[in-house]
């Protein structure tokens, strides 16, 4: 074999978009259930 294909920077690649995908989609999740979130939170809070 004359050629061997170098991998390492793909999977690194590969790797990177995983975690942009997964950042965006905790982010996404944050927006939406953050308000919600923080009101259970004032409600344990103050009933203490």
């Amino acid at each position: 074999m004359l050629y061997l294909p170098r991998e390492k920077g793909q999977g690194l690649v590969e790797y990177a978009l995983i975690l942009v995908l997964v950042a965006i989609v905790v982010i996404a999740i944050l927006l939406l259930l953050g308000p919600v979130v923080g009101n259970v939170f004032s409600n344990i809070v103050s009933n203490l």
